[in-house]
């Protein structure tokens, strides 16, 4: 069973005249920034503070702050297989691919694929599956011990497929925000590009989640930054990447959470050494992109709706029977 679950990608460019396509997740973050009239004016100005924020962090031989260029593709996977004795499809993940583009030389650099993280099955095991599960004493929902097996295993498929390997030379990396449920505590450790290394005593159910997809997680707050960006990877982050290739997730994925989470990542002062983040703090800026945060999370209500109906309960016995028999690789 396991040799039939194959995947089909795509990439559309990321730029000022992006449409989502019908198969994009309406909450995916750059999807939300698509819409409405002034969604041309959103997608520039977004971009703008992606390329400025790169130059920023991408100093050297660098006088103007204009040498380096980004261009952005969004990259979606479909998963196909074979259930009730037909071909089957569903649109299974989008993440961001970032290239560097440098205008003194013309060389054109690949960035690292990954970025933001969008799913399907995601939204139906966290919109659908974790809202149905009993709830503990104190109200909240206790999660299963099988909570996220099979969206890992079909991402850790993905990443080990034909398809991903003919198509990207390295392992992805994940770039979102830190938990509002959490203490992060400032280290000694500090890196050249990825800056002051952030640690905490205790996993949030995000991390987990992403643990099962076979990715490990570090907290860093680079340079100019205000907040911790938490960077989910599957290799080694600090020696596997160039310079030039962190700067280009650390400036995109910034400048997403400034727009989707101002209260942490546009505050108007620094994380201090012991650090717990908030979206009830008030002392933030707003950036002059539209965003619905509401929307989003009613959006992932829908589609973890559509996902149990298309893809979760009717190919359950073809899923159940192939995630039972998937060997998760050896880190």
């Amino acid at each position: 069973m396991l040799d039939k679950f194959a995947f089909r990608i795509t990439a559309t460019r990321f730029d000022e005249d992006y449409c989502p396509s019908d198969d994009s997740r309406l909450t995916t973050n750059f999807a939300n920034l698509a819409r409405g009239e002034n969604r041309r004016e959103n997608l520039r100005a977004a971009l703008t503070m992606i390329e400025r924020r790169f130059n920023d962090l991408a100093g050297w031989d660098n006088p103007d702050g204009d040498r380096y260029g980004l261009e952005l593709d969004i990259v979606s996977a479909q998963v196909e297989f074979e259930a009730a004795g037909a071909d089957q499809r569903f649109p299974l993940l989008e993440v961001l691919d970032v290239h560097i583009l440098d205008r003194w030389t013309g060389v054109r650099r690949h960035g690292i694929v990954g970025n933001n993280f969008s799913s399907y099955v995601r939204d139906y095991d966290f919109s659908v599956l974790l809202p149905a599960s009993p709830r503990s004493d104190s109200g909240a929902p206790v999660v299963p011990d099988d909570f996220g097996d099979l969206h890992g295993k079909l991402f850790q498929h993905f990443l080990d497929s034909v398809a991903y390997r003919e198509r990207f030379a390295q392992a992805p990396v994940v770039c979102i925000s830190v938990s509002t449920s959490k203490t992060y505590r400032r280290s000694a450790n500090r890196h050249p590009v990825l800056g002051i290394e952030y640690l905490q005593d205790d996993f949030s159910l995000t991390d987990r989640y992403f643990a099962k997809m076979g990715l490990q997680v570090r907290y860093f707050l680079p340079a100019g930054s205000v907040a911790p960006l938490a960077f989910y990877h599957r290799g080694d982050l600090l020696n596997d990447y160039t310079d030039l290739q962190l700067i280009g997730t650390i400036a995109t994925m910034e400048t997403f959470q400034k727009i989707y989470r101002p209260e942490i990542y546009n505050a108007n002062a620094a994380a201090p050494a012991v650090y717990r983040p908030s979206l009830d703090a008030a002392d933030f800026s707003r950036t002059r992109v539209d965003y619905d945060r509401d929307e989003r999370s009613r959006l992932a209500r829908t589609q973890g709706a559509f996902t149990d109906e298309h893809f979760i309960t009717p190919h359950r016995e073809v899923l159940e029977r192939w995630s039972a028999g998937y060997a998760v690789p050896v880190a």
